[in-house]
């Protein structure tokens, strides 16, 4: 569809994207959901499937064992894939769970992840990405989630949105959109920011019929109609 906007508009900056969606949504206020080591554990159930299995995984997984991580950490990884065997791929997940839990026990002497909290965003972040199979987006998300830190989690919705509205390029890749979206914004905005823009693109910049005539983005954005 051809654009109905002037070619020659000026491209919306974060900064006036983050004001017109707080407008719009509201204002988002963090709140801890996990401790760090739940949320990491959480965020690797949550891969490949629903929110909801992965939220039954991780209930089940933690009754199971009595919410002692630790005795996760020394299970046997048929005991760890029964558990969890609600969210899927549990043959795969179980081994990785353990992985990460015996990795976090020899680096630290015990699976309590607040201590990041004391280090440098950059030195957190790679502090986590050296765990077995964790890459950006889990890192970002237990950082961000769990410990209140300005990590910028970025999933498809935020994906795709960041790049429609030009906030980062079209050969961007996804965990390299963690760094820059970041660096757009205060820190403090870092967490209402990935609230408002995965929530836009959940609700009107949708991946295949995005409903431009309704966005609070539409004069300034560099793609409006054009999907």
């Amino acid at each position: 569809m051809t654009s109905v906007h002037s070619p020659n508009k000026k491209q919306i900056t974060p900064r006036e994207a983050f004001r017109l969606l707080e407008r719009e949504q509201g204002v988002a206020e963090w709140e801890t959901r996990y401790d760090g080591i739940s949320e990491l554990l959480f965020t690797i159930l949550s891969q490949h499937t629903s929110d909801l299995n992965a939220l039954r995984a991780f209930e089940s997984l933690r009754d199971a064992f009595d919410g002692a991580w630790e005795r996760v950490a020394e299970a046997d990884h048929e005991d760890i894939a029964r558990a969890i065997w609600i969210g899927g791929l549990s043959r795969v997940k179980a081994p990785r769970i353990k992985a990460v839990l015996k990795d976090i026990q020899s680096k630290r002497g015990n699976l309590e992840l607040s201590f990041l909290k004391e280090l440098p965003l950059s030195e957190a972040k790679s502090w986590l990405r050296e765990l077995p199979g964790v890459g950006p987006k889990t890192a970002a998300i237990v950082l961000c989630f769990a410990l209140g830190m300005p990590a910028m989690p970025v999933d498809t919705h935020i994906y795709r949105v960041s790049k429609r509205l030009g906030f980062i390029g079209s050969k961007t890749t996804a965990d390299r959109a963690h760094d820059i979206l970041e660096a757009t914004i205060d820190p403090e905005q870092v967490f209402a920011f990935h609230v408002y823009l995965i929530t836009h693109g959940r609700q009107v910049c949708k991946a295949r019929r995005p409903l431009c005539e309704k966005c609070i983005l539409k004069e300034k954005c560099p793609s409006a109609f054009q999907v």
